[in-house]
């Protein structure tokens, strides 16, 4: 059963057309990769589905409830959390005081905040060691952000999407600027949790996206161009086409 589909959506800025005719289903429980060759439209893509753009035409679709137009700060609370290209952390912050702000932003009542220690929210505090335990920090809870490693970062990042309770996780490019080492352990992050959450995947390393994805969803110039199995898309001329520029057959 789909839990996110689009139906013919499209992002236009001015006469370029950054996303086209969209129409994508992502089943619950999968990890679906987007990708594509740079300026194919998948960043537009995701900050359509996240609120961040309000759509030129088309619809989105959450548990097959209309979410079409809903604004960027509602949208965690109806189940959809995402990543960044960029690392976007509190580096003054600890990595629990991180943590802690996105399961609170996303938990039932703001009462009382301005009178009431962060501790005495056990539920948003529970929720925010537990992600941190997901992604392997929890040991380190109360550095800094700005005294990790641009790994660790990436994986705190990770922990704040997760605090927020999503049905469907977005991840734009968690590997990026990471070294081989740093890249390998973000794999095995993903992979543990593949299966807990439905996972929308941007991702360039065709690598990670080969071993990781359920199903493959390609981008070239704002349409999607093909979908399928990773081992379909690896065989797909049109999808060799849009990386090579035409010179493999």
């Amino acid at each position: 059963m789909a839990i996110l589909q689009t139906e013919s959506l499209s992002k236009s800025f001015g006469a370029l057309a950054a996303v086209k005719d969209v129409s994508l289903s992502v089943e619950a429980g999968t990890l679906h990769s987007i990708i594509g060759p740079n300026g194919a439209g998948k960043t537009t893509l995701f900050n359509l589905l996240t609120g961040t753009f309000p759509p030129t035409s088309g619809r989105i679709f959450l548990n097959e409830k209309d979410i079409t137009g809903t604004p960027a700060n509602r949208i965690a609370h109806l189940g959809l959390a995402r990543s960044f290209q960029r690392t976007n952390v509190f580096p003054a912050f600890s990595l629990l005081e991180n943590v802690w702000v996105a399961a609170f932003a996303c938990g039932s009542s703001w009462k009382g905040l301005l009178w009431r220690r962060t501790d005495r929210y056990p539920e948003a505090m529970e929720r925010a060691r537990h992600a941190l335990s997901d992604v392997g920090l929890e040991q380190k809870s109360h550095q800094l952000a700005r005294e990790i490693s641009h790994g660790e970062q990436r994986q705190l990042e990770l922990a704040i999407a997760l605090a927020a309770a999503p049905r469907v996780l977005l991840l734009d490019e968690p590997a990026a600027g990471l070294s081989p080492e740093e890249t390998r352990r973000m794999v095995a992050l993903v992979r543990a949790l593949k299966g807990r959450y439905t996972i929308v995947l941007i991702e360039h390393k065709m690598d990670i996206i080969m071993s990781v994805s359920d199903r493959i969803s390609v981008m070239h110039f704002g349409a999607l161009i093909a979908e399928g199995t990773p081992a379909e898309i690896q065989r797909d001329p049109e999808v060799r086409r849009a990386y090579l520029g035409g010179i493999a057959a």
